[in-house]
């Protein structure tokens, strides 16, 4: 189960990390759209395009449908769900290094403001 889950991230996070992709996952959020409009739309060739779609197809992120020559793409069935799970496993693990740094830097500098009083004197 964990292999899975795993391997359900490695490919969640491989498909998200091309920024014609994530613009792809964008534009189909306002709208369905076919390979042909997309490709056009991202500056592309109709087979650069096709493995874009391909890559978030497996991944989940988006179901295409094709009626005669035309392979519309609309937003796939899965949530990123689990991706954002792990995403806010670090965001809290992150933020809390980050409480502890401040903690650490306030007390050096109330350190400093009485050792500057002490050699004052």
């Amino acid at each position: 189960m964990v292999q899975h889950a795993e391997a359900l991230l490695d490919t969640s996070f491989a498909a998200l990390a091309d920024t014609t992709r994530r613009g792809v996952l964008d534009s189909l959020g306002h709208a369905d759209a076919s390979i042909t409009e997309l490709a056009e739309k991202f500056d592309m060739t109709l087979t650069g395009m096709k493995k874009h779609v391909r890559v978030l197809e497996q991944a989940g992120f988006v179901a295409t449908r094709k009626v005669g020559r035309v392979r519309t793409c609309r937003l796939g069935p899965r949530r990123p769900d689990a991706e954002t799970a792990w995403l806010e496993r670090y965001r809290q693990l992150w933020a809390a290094r980050f409480d502890e740094l401040d903690q650490i830097l306030e007390e050096a500098k109330q350190q400093e403001i009485v050792d500057g009083r002490k050699k004052r004197r």
